[in-house]
């Protein structure tokens, strides 16, 4: 029986609602923001994407020790939101001059707030909420879909207000920041932190804790499919909205268009993100993680062959089933193949790390493609990659069911 949603889903499905919705304007944007307003090429953008991706992997180890000793505190919480607010001023007033003036510096100082608020940021955001799940009684992956909803909604409203203020997005941003700090404020917590780090030897265990994991193959060999996937469809996507608008009569068209075609696809992840769970269960994480491997090789090769706009908006649409894939799947092979004690730092070094470490490197080597072999010909080689890792990683990723890799030192230990 299915129980009925208590406030805390709600406040803290706001938190994501709003969090998500600042994430997918910004973001999903940023691209045509840095071409049209900052007058960057491709190469630039790849400079910029790169470098928040390098920077992100400095915050992420800090971010995620603190929120960990912090539990149920909203401190660090609170900074992202605080340094959300000034996305308008910061983009309107400062963003711009640093690009123009020094393409290398702008980045720098771009990415150092970017990556705080977003690639690190939402480390933050959604470790906590996962751990007031668990404490207040309600399902994280239901309270998620707030999430997929809110990148529908920013999608739909956000190309309209880039095709008449390309800065107005931002201010937007800042403005839902004030909702989402109405929101933690709110926020409420039942009863104490469950799961709490041991005293003062903690620190020796976890070290030794995660020593152990680099000498696990399975590890290793789930690195390198979220490498070769999940950190190139990262890539894929930065900038295809510029690939994109080149199909239509003009750049205001084709971004009108696009973002109605994202808050299509946006919704249609939030809605199979119900049926995620059910379809990896029936055929195991590592075959969604394969499924989701071959997808993604369909889209990018699929966009880089299709030669109208309809044909490239359903390649477009795919990304609809890959997210809830592997998102789900993840999680199901972390725990089903590894010792469901260290599945959290298991998914920040082999998911969250790996990727960004790839992403950072793969940003600029794409940018650079873009203007030297065009967008058609850096596509099919993205595709190849993703293919030939993906059929590395049917014959090297363990079965799931079959399996379950022991591991003797505990990082946590339950107090009642």
């Amino acid at each position: 029986m299915m129980n009925i949603p208590n406030r805390g889903f709600w406040n803290f499905g706001g938190l994501f609602f709003f969090y998500f919705i600042i994430w997918a304007i910004v973001l999903g944007f940023l691209p045509l923001w840095l071409e049209d307003v900052a007058g960057l090429n491709t190469s630039e953008t790849g400079i910029v994407f790169s470098s928040m991706s390098l920077i992100a992997l400095c915050y992420q180890p800090f971010f995620g020790i603190i929120s960990d000793k912090l539990g149920f505190k909203k401190n660090l919480f609170w900074v992202v939101v605080v340094l959300l607010m000034f996305m308008g001023p910061f983009f309107n007033f400062l963003y711009v001059p640093l690009l123009q003036t020094n393409i290398f510096v702008g980045a720098i100082i771009g990415s150092a707030y970017l990556s705080a608020v977003f690639y690190a940021g939402v480390g933050v955001v959604e470790s906590y909420i996962e751990r007031v799940s668990r404490n207040n009684g309600f399902e994280y992956g239901r309270v998620r879909l707030f999430g997929s909803i809110a990148g529908a909604t920013a999608s739909l409203i956000g190309g309209i207000m880039f095709v008449r203020n390309p800065n107005s997005i931002f201010w937007f941003a800042s403005g839902a920041a004030v909702f989402l700090a109405i929101l933690l404020f709110t926020a409420k917590v039942k009863g104490k932190d469950l799961i709490k780090p041991t005293n003062s030897k903690s620190s020796e265990i976890n070290k030794r804790a995660i020593v152990s994991i680099f000498k696990l193959k399975n590890f290793w060999f789930l690195s390198l499919l979220i490498v070769g996937t999940a950190a190139i469809y990262d890539v894929f996507d930065q900038q295809f909205p510029n690939y994109y608008v080149q199909f239509f009569s003009s750049k205001e068209i084709g971004t009108d268009i696009f973002s109605k075609l994202v808050s299509v696809q946006v919704g249609l992840e939030a809605i199979l993100m119900i049926f995620a769970p059910v379809i990896v269960n029936k055929i195991g994480a590592k075959k969604g993680l394969i499924l989701f491997g071959i997808l993604t090789f369909v889209r990018i090769f699929g966009s880089a062959v299709a030669s109208e706009p309809i044909l490239l908006s359903v390649c477009r649409l795919i990304a609809a089933f890959e997210m809830p894939l592997l998102l789900v799947s993840i999680f199901k092979y972390i725990t089903g193949v590894f010792d469901v004690r260290f599945s959290a730092t298991i998914y920040l070094l082999a998911f969250n790390f790996a990727k960004q470490s790839a992403v950072g490197i793969f940003s600029s080597i794409a940018g650079n493609m873009y203007s030297s072999m065009g967008f058609q010909n850096t596509y099919f080689f993205l595709s190849a990659i993703v293919l030939i890792i993906t059929a590395i990683s049917y014959f090297t990723l363990t079965d799931d069911k079959r399996i379950q890799v022991q591991v003797q030192e505990p990082l946590y230990t339950s107090t009642k």
